[in-house]
């Protein structure tokens, strides 16, 4: 089948290609409203797509966005990824998608091609920038938001959670069950860097058992972020002689895991263990018991994320939505989802 051409479209609409040019482009130059419906119509009639390629060798930027995420296999990435997806789509643009596996060199990699893409804009969900892509990023003119992370630079924007607020709501509501400590599930022990989501949910931990008057020694456990290695480590923990009767977990891939390792080692969750996640993860309302953790909204925050890297500015902010955290910053609330997992009675 042959390719239809923008000269293609330019005959059938009696219009030069320059003409056409400006309407799919939406300019630089403006185009009578008569001539604009005649080279749509010819478009609609004819089939034709703009090659984006080549504008995008021409200088032009894509219709793209880049997204970088750790791992979309895991809920809480690959629904903030669906999330960003549906509010590209609203904005007429389409999202690529490449998973860093937690490594720098991967994130390093798809930056490049993304870069090399022209892409409009780069939307980066971290778990800690390093010293090498942080150098990248402050070195491109692509603008650059990140999610589930802070940053320093004044060049990014980013969007996150208030995530101390969360892990110490989480922990407080614990320890107003009665519970003399709470344990706290982290990260690996290499990836708590300031600045690192997890990092500031072992800090809210701590915060909210200081404010107790409680002791966190011995208290930290270190595990994978994935359901699957924190079900391994869950063993380890819970099998021992002073296992904890309640425990924070910094993610709910962490609380899912640990929660099947309580069932296959017949510890009863909330009788004899009390366990509150964070992410609010659709699966979290799932399982048996269900998920007590720490939620924000998401869909509001793939939002404001697209709005930074296509404007530079958030769209209209709705009650209870962002708060600026500096200039370049919008910092959603966390709030506390009650359900069974803690020792309160099931909410439906």
């Amino acid at each position: 089948m042959t390719k239809v051409t923008r000269d293609d479209v330019a005959r059938r609409a009696g219009t030069s290609s320059a003409v056409v040019s400006y309407v799919v482009n939406n300019g630089p130059r403006p185009v009578s409203a008569e001539k604009r419906r005649r080279v749509l119509e010819a478009v609609s009639e004819l089939g034709y797509r703009p090659d984006r390629v080549a504008q995008a060798m021409a200088g032009r930027r894509t219709d793209l966005l880049g997204l970088i995420v750790p791992d979309a296999r895991q809920p809480f990435f690959g629904e903030i990824t669906h999330a960003l997806e549906r509010a590209a789509a609203d904005r007429g643009k389409m999202v690529l998608v490449g998973n860093s596996d937690y490594q720098e060199e991967r994130e390093i990699h798809y930056l490049h091609a993304f870069l090399g893409m022209r892409v409009s804009a780069l939307i980066l969900v971290s778990l800690g920038l390093g010293d090498r892509i942080a150098a990248e990023l402050d070195a491109t003119d692509t603008r650059v938001v990140l999610m589930h992370e802070r940053s320093a630079s004044p060049r990014k924007f980013a969007v996150v959670t208030d995530d101390i607020e969360g892990a110490w709501l989480a922990t407080r509501h614990l320890l107003q069950h009665g519970h003399t400590a709470v344990a706290c599930v982290g990260g690996p022990e290499s990836a708590l860097l300031a600045g690192d989501p997890v990092a500031d949910h072992v800090e809210g931990w701590r915060k909210a058992m200081a404010d107790a008057g409680r002791s966190t020694e011995g208290l930290l456990f270190h595990a994978p972020y994935n359901r699957y290695d924190s079900y391994e480590a869950a063993l380890r923990m819970l099998a021992a002689p002073d296992r904890p009767a309640a425990v924070f977990c910094s993610t709910d891939d962490q609380a899912i895991g640990l929660l099947r390792a309580a069932r296959e080692l017949g510890v009863d969750v909330p009788g004899e263990l009390a366990v509150a996640g964070f992410d609010d993860v659709k699966e979290a309302a799932m399982t048996d018991p269900p998920l007590t953790t720490v939620a924000s909204d998401r869909e509001a925050m793939a939002r404001t994320a697209v709005d930074l890297a296509l404007d530079g500015q958030p769209g209209g902010a709705a009650p209870g939505g962002p708060a600026p955290d500096g200039n370049r910053t919008r910092r959603f609330p966390s709030r506390l989802v009650i359900r069974a997992s803690c020792g309160c009675p099931t909410r439906m």
